[in-house]
């Protein structure tokens, strides 16, 4: 006999039902275990990419202290040549150019002619106010007359005192205008003497802005730009006395009181090597300025033969008997930028800051640092080109700045 219930056939595909939904619940642990597994490992490498970035987007830098060494008996700065005298030349009175005579390193002599101006309205303003001055001068001779007429008449009763004062006011108003037309002509005859612009001192000439036909006018000459022409500010000429140089060139602090007019100065110059120059310090400014801490000196140098040239850079050697010591940098160490010399210090939050020095004697291999650096400070020893002024740098080697709380 069979027992009441399911058979045999029944229950078989219970049975597989129920292992069907074994395996579905399986395979959702073993996916959901992947999909966890794939989220860790990509947060761990997220956060493995992030300690990678942090570590490397700032630039490496290595990091020096600079070296205390004796200061020589000699310093050696940079200085500035300029000419001794120099003098843009403008128009003072407006026309047009009919000539000029002397171009660019012409040589010229006090009063030499450098241009014509035409100027035919201030000639013909000037032939009318001689006319005037000529009418006035007979208008005055006529007072003078009447005036004397009238003197003498009063002599003998013939004309009354009011007549006689009227003559002689008369006589006074027309000696003023003839004052005054007199003034007008002189001072028409000074503009038209501006006609002919010329050298105001023995000097070379260094800057022509100007051509024939050119429009040039009492506050400047003219620019031609295209077809049309365009007042400017540029002067006609510049004229600059080159038979004696100034070089200015800035002292430090320390070695101020050797800069004393009279003292002997050697200058070089690349383009020049192994020869020098000498000149002699003639004034300062007795004034340390306090944003560099340095005196601003004034050195003169002969230059007869014209071997120097104004607006070049030289290198100035001052004989000082201070033996202050100087701080001591590689030469790789220094950023030179138009306006100086730079070092790249980092602070206690790593980031680099330019700080402008004066450089003192150059040996080739290290430079030495007169002002800028304190004893002390770390600089990058080899800073890169892209480097900017509040940049944040990684420090590979050397000595990197502790802060307050990492000291205690």
């Amino acid at each position: 006999m069979q027992e009441h219930g399911s058979t045999p056939e029944q229950r078989q595909p219970r049975a597989s039902r129920g292992t069907l939904a074994t395996l579905l619940v399986v395979i959702a642990l073993v996916a959901v275990l992947v999909a966890v597994m794939g989220i860790l490992e990509r947060k761990r490498a997220n956060a493995a990419l992030e300690r990678y970035t942090s570590n490397t987007f700032a630039p490496p830098v290595s990091l020096i202290e600079p070296k205390l060494g004796s200061s020589a008996g000699e310093i050696l700065l940079p200085g500035n040549i300029q000419a001794y005298t120099q003098a843009p030349i403008y128009a003072r009175t407006t026309g047009y150019v009919k000539a000029w005579y002397h171009d660019i390193g012409s040589h010229v002599r006090k009063g030499d002619l450098l241009a014509v101006i035409e100027t035919p309205e201030l000639d013909q303003q000037l032939a009318q106010s001689r006319s005037e001055l000529a009418s006035a001068q007979s208008n005055a001779a006529l007072a003078r007359v009447t005036a004397n007429r009238y003197e003498g008449l009063l002599k003998q009763n013939a004309v009354s005192q009011q007549d006689t004062d009227n003559a002689t006011a008369q006589l006074q108003a027309r000696n003023a205008e003839v004052t005054s037309a007199e003034a007008n002509v002189k001072r028409l005859q000074e503009l038209v003497s501006f006609e002919r612009v010329v050298a105001p001192f023995d000097g070379v000439v260094t800057a022509r802005n100007l051509d024939v036909g050119q429009l040039v006018t009492s506050t400047g000459s003219t620019t031609t730009q295209g077809a049309g022409i365009v007042t400017g500010s540029k002067p006609m000429f510049e004229v600059s006395a080159l038979q004696k140089l100034r070089v200015y060139v800035s002292v430090p602090q320390v070695y101020a009181p050797d800069a004393k007019p009279g003292a002997t100065a050697v200058l070089t110059l690349p383009q020049y090597p192994g020869k020098s120059f000498k000149g002699k310090l003639v004034r300062t400014s007795d004034a340390v300025d306090p944003a560099t801490r340095t005196l601003l000196a004034e050195i003169e140098v002969e230059n007869r033969t014209g071997e120097l040239l104004p607006g070049s850079y030289t290198q100035v050697h001052l004989n000082v008997s201070t033996k202050a010591p100087a701080l001591v940098i590689p030469v790789s160490a220094a950023i030179l930028q138009p306006d100086g010399l730079y070092v790249a210090v980092v602070d206690a939050n790593k980031r680099a800051h330019m700080v402008r020095v004066l450089p003192g004697r150059d040996t080739g291999a290290t430079i030495e640092v007169l002002s800028g650096l304190e004893p002390g400070q770390k600089i990058v020893a080899n800073p890169p080109d892209s480097l900017t002024d509040g940049e944040q740098v990684r420090v590979v080697s050397g000595t990197a700045p502790t802060t307050k709380q990492e000291n205690e």
